[in-house]
């Protein structure tokens, strides 16, 4: 079995705990306007690899993942959910350890057999690394062109095992950083009890160049980075959120 790889990282260290082997996976069905990987968007493209060959590239550098392990996002990596559980099920033989980055937007309870594929990759993946674009389903619709019924279903799917889950947002300003939503983003994955630790990362422009060599209009021209302090503010409202939630 091969999988579509769009590249990888050997030294990753945003990417999950310690430092990392991060395999950027090909394919992604969100177009969302802040995205600085529109290259991986395509399905069936980029590098077609095998899991040996992936594994045979972490154990070159294995001395230094021995507090890592490996990662794989994207695009979203869970549209080669096949290949992952190959990839994985190898990871574990070798005592790595696995995080999937995703947006959970694959996730369709109704499609059994995926379901059930999904229920095997999560008994062998250590962390989910979940990214929520927005908590609003009509905001997430105009931010990357699909609902967020799934994603949420996702996230209480994956608690449902014992996979510890870290949860993403981006502070886009004018966009993801309205108080009212921030805090009912905290007051959903408050309920969540597998939750570790949240990440509320600051919106950039470095993809900007990306979209021009593609030939692509960049959704945000003109739209500042937003500041450390200001995601810090916006964290701050998640956790409240989530502290409102579990003293009930």
């Amino acid at each position: 079995m091969t999988g579509y790889i769009h590249s990888t990282e050997s030294f990753g260290t945003v990417d999950g705990p310690g430092i990392r082997f991060v395999i950027f996976m090909q394919g992604c069905p969100l177009r969302c306007k802040f995205c600085h990987n529109p290259d991986t968007w395509e399905l069936r493209q980029g590098t077609e690899m095998t899991s040996d060959e992936l594994i045979a590239l972490y154990m070159k550098n294995k001395a230094f993942y021995t507090k890592g392990g490996i990662t794989v996002t994207g695009g979203e990596p869970l549209l080669q959910v096949d290949f992952l559980l190959e990839l994985f099920t190898k990871a574990k033989e070798n005592g790595i350890h696995t995080c999937i980055d995703t947006s959970g937007i694959t996730y369709n309870p109704n499609n059994a057999e995926y379901h059930q594929k999904l229920s095997e990759l999560m008994k062998l993946t250590d962390l989910v690394m979940l990214d929520i674009k927005h908590i609003d389903s009509a905001k997430h619709i105009d931010l990357t062109g699909m609902d967020n019924k799934n994603v949420l279903a996702f996230a209480e799917f994956v608690d449902s095992f014992r996979t510890e889950i870290c949860i993403r947002h981006v502070v886009v300003d004018g966009i993801t950083d309205s108080t009212d939503d921030l805090k009912a983003l905290g007051r959903f994955i408050g309920k969540l009890k597998h939750l570790r630790y949240l990440d509320v990362l600051p919106y950039h422009t470095m993809g900007v160049n990306k979209y021009r060599e593609l030939g692509l209009e960049y959704p945000l021209e003109g739209l500042q980075p937003t500041s450390q302090v200001k995601a810090a503010e916006c964290k701050n409202h998640i956790l409240q959120g989530i502290r409102e939630i579990r003293i009930k």
